[in-house]
């Protein structure tokens, strides 16, 4: 827990590469454990393959470069240059004036078309991550952008399995307790808000939002307040 902004990311990011899950992937059901899918409209583009630039196109960028993050919930740290599969990031997350550093890593990235039930078929590219040690929760999160190509449909989609972690710390433990659920379940309204917001945006013209380099080398911090 800190009072301010993360001295060091670079350094941290050293040490996150060292950690572990802190938890089993084949034990996720039973008390405790929440799974989510948060659907967000995004826009809408002709049937068929996703066109360059359109939204589609638009939000895949965003959400590798996780510009879609909810700037006052939560920021990201991480070596923009790497591969995306098995990049390692600090998330910070912020209530208040206090600031809880995690660390997470990029576990898989999803570049495919689908059959839907309805009979519709669709695009998808996403990426998700699973948390490490010493993270405030434990569990799996997935980002997809989704493309629909029969209706044009284009989507953001969170899907999510998490529970709390073990949390030494009392103080902490008691405030997440009260406000961690809270504050998830607002993470995924107001991301899907914002990356909506910024795809528009974007599409009708406006600058696309870049991460902002911190560190030496490629080190960033992401969403663009």
């Amino acid at each position: 827990m800190r009072l301010g902004a993360h001295p060091d990311p670079a350094g941290a990011l050293r040490t996150i590469a060292g950690f572990e899950l802190n938890y089993d992937p084949a034990d996720t059901e039973g008390r405790g454990w929440h799974h989510d899918r948060v659907r967000h409209l995004l826009g809408d583009e002709e049937p068929g393959e996703p066109v360059p630039d359109g939204p589609f196109a638009i939000a895949c960028g965003l959400v590798h470069d996780y510009e879609f993050a909810e700037p006052k919930i939560m920021h990201a740290y991480f070596h923009h240059d790497a591969e995306l599969v098995g990049r390692n990031m600090l998330l910070e997350g912020r209530f208040a004036i206090l600031r809880f550093p995690m660390g997470v890593r990029v576990d898989a990235e999803v570049d495919e078309v689908r059959d839907r039930a309805d009979g519709t078929r669709e695009r998808t590219w996403g990426w998700s991550y699973r948390t490490l040690e010493h993270h405030l929760e434990r569990g799996r999160l997935v980002y997809e952008v989704i493309k629909n190509l029969d209706t044009g449909r284009v989507e953001f989609v969170m899907t999510g399995v998490s529970s709390r972690a073990r949390i030494p710390n009392p103080i902490v433990a008691l405030g997440f307790g009260v406000f961690g659920r809270m504050t998830q379940t607002r993470f995924y309204r107001l991301a899907g808000r914002r990356l909506a917001r910024l795809v528009a945006e974007i599409y009708a013209g406006a600058e696309r939002p870049v991460p902002r380099r911190v560190g030496p080398g490629d080190v960033v911090v992401a969403p663009t307040d």
